[in-house]
């Protein structure tokens, strides 16, 4: 499983780093990207849906 955030659609509510700080990273103008590769390590799988499921712009992709 991967996620990522599409950078265009990111207008910075940063909700996906409260819900998965493991997960995500927030820059310097408060954007938010995938930490790493984007690589959800296991047992990490629920935070990455949530936190998919809470962006409200729809930013945050997860890939199965």
């Amino acid at each position: 499983m991967k996620v990522q955030v599409i950078a265009e659609q990111c207008q910075g509510h940063n909700r996906c780093a409260l819900s998965a700080p493991e997960l995500f990273e927030i820059d310097d103008l408060g954007y938010a990207s995938a930490k790493g590769d984007g690589v959800v390590p296991p047992g990490l799988e629920a935070k990455a849906r949530l936190a998919a499921a809470n962006c409200p712009e729809q930013a945050v992709v997860v890939e199965e």
